[in-house]
């Protein structure tokens, strides 16, 4: 590995005289003499192709070049400090990463304030989403793939917090046959069983699991909710879908609840696991904190 030739410190220098304007301003920023500044920079102008100051006058003015360098340069300082910042963290317990896992029937617009704060708050902390299916998201527990996992299943031997409900409601195309019904009784299992039905694949990898009504002769399967909306949308079948994922279709006219007898539909919770709850670090703990408090009252 080739070593740079300049270092930090000369462009820490370089930084400064051209942030505060002069040699003088830059020395006592830096709490250095200005013999040593001027130093710096000669020595950098040195060992660059072309200059990057030229005096002008009493002045420093920035060449060309040294315009393009001043970027770079104030890149590679930022890299340095938050290489330094990261290993404070560490040095104190501060994860370097958080991972959750999200289950698809929570649409992840939701997340967007939580991920917003905690990104204040832990700013050197890498964020890692998941986006789960069914078993998978059972997976990404036990398998420890995920720090937190939120999802509908909590199994044996784990404790989960409850976040929200998740309405599961029938949908098609305003202009799809089972939206034209013009009877009080809506429509019946045996009636769905004749249409085309939308469904989530399993993302899991250790064994498929099937969930909601699964009726339909003739079935599509897709791998996330954002598909199964594109192909409602083209009114080419009906879906059992989280009401967060089609709120604004219903609210617009692009998709329409199908009027199933008795209204029938389904109430899903959602809870919030820990991989480790007992010994996880003070940026999980951070997260788990944000999202209790952000879907508090949502599981009603």
């Amino acid at each position: 590995m080739k070593l740079p030739r300049i270092s930090l410190e000369q462009w820490a220098a370089f930084k400064a005289v051209v942030d505060e304007g002069s040699f003088a301003n830059a020395a006592e920023a830096l709490n250095k003499s200005q013999s040593s500044i001027s130093y710096a920079i000669a020595r950098l102008n040195e060992l660059l192709p072309t200059p990057v100051l030229e005096l002008s006058g009493r002045k420093a003015v920035l060449t060309h070049e040294g315009t393009v360098m001043y970027r770079r340069a104030t890149q590679l300082l930022a890299q340095a400090e938050a290489a330094e910042q990261t290993a404070h963290l560490l040095a104190r317990g501060i994860e370097s990463e958080v991972v959750i896992a999200v289950d698809g029937l929570l649409e992840p617009g939701q997340l967007i304030p939580v991920l917003d704060r905690f990104s204040l708050m832990y700013p050197m902390t890498r964020l890692r989403l998941l986006e789960t299916q069914l078993s998978g998201t059972t997976e990404a527990l036990l398998e420890k793939k995920a720090d937190i996992v939120l999802g509908s299943q909590v199994p044996v031997g784990h404790l989960g917090t409850p976040l929200k409900s998740i309405r599961m409601v029938a949908v098609a195309h305003p202009d799809h046959p089972l939206c034209q019904t013009g009877t009080d009784a809506g429509i019946n299992d045996w009636e769905l069983r004749t249409w085309r039905q939308v469904v989530l694949r399993d993302s899991g990898t250790r064994r498929e699991q099937d969930a909601g009504w699964l009726g339909s002769e003739q079935r599509w399967t897709v791998s996330h909710f954002s598909t199964t909306l594109k192909v409602l949308r083209a009114g080419l079948g009906f879906a059992f879908v989280p009401y967060d994922w089609v709120a604004q279709d219903i609210l617009q006219g692009s998709l329409k609840i199908v009027p199933l007898s008795f209204g029938a539909e389904r109430q899903l919770p959602i809870y919030m696991l820990m991989a480790t709850s007992d010994s996880c670090g003070p940026a999980t703990s951070a997260l788990a904190t944000l999202l209790t408090e952000h879907f508090a009252g949502q599981t009603d």
